[in-house]
């Protein structure tokens, strides 16, 4: 990973660092902006390896994705191994998480909400 962190929507890339993560490359959902950056999203970025991880299916050498809020740039990391992102994933695609999905009033209200 190089040294300064970004974060990216898949149409534009900015500076981004977060102090528990410093030189990650944060993605975010497309359908949120970054001209402005509204800080209104799950962000994900592949993170280093696992070494030392103190669970032990977790050995070293695991692919890892990292997992955080891109509203504060202290905020806590969560590393997740890619097997374990990816059937969070297959969930997901799958609709088993749809009943947490907000609600229309709910989205237009953080559009509304969203801070730059």
């Amino acid at each position: 990973m190089s040294a300064a962190g970004t974060i990216s929507n898949g149409r534009t890339t900015k500076p981004y660092e977060n102090a528990n993560a410093p030189g990650l490359h944060w993605r975010k959902a497309g359908r949120t902006d970054l001209d402005p950056i509204l800080k209104d999203c799950v962000i994900v970025a592949e993170a280093p390896a696992a070494e030392g991880h103190p669970h032990a299916s977790i050995p070293d050498g695991t692919r890892m994705v990292a997992l955080s809020d891109d509203k504060d740039p202290a905020a806590p990391v969560l590393y997740f191994s890619r097997a374990e992102f990816t059937k969070f994933l297959d969930g997901a695609a799958a609709g088993e998480f749809d009943h947490l999905r907000a609600t229309d009033a709910e989205m237009e209200q953080a559009g509304s909400t969203a801070t730059v």
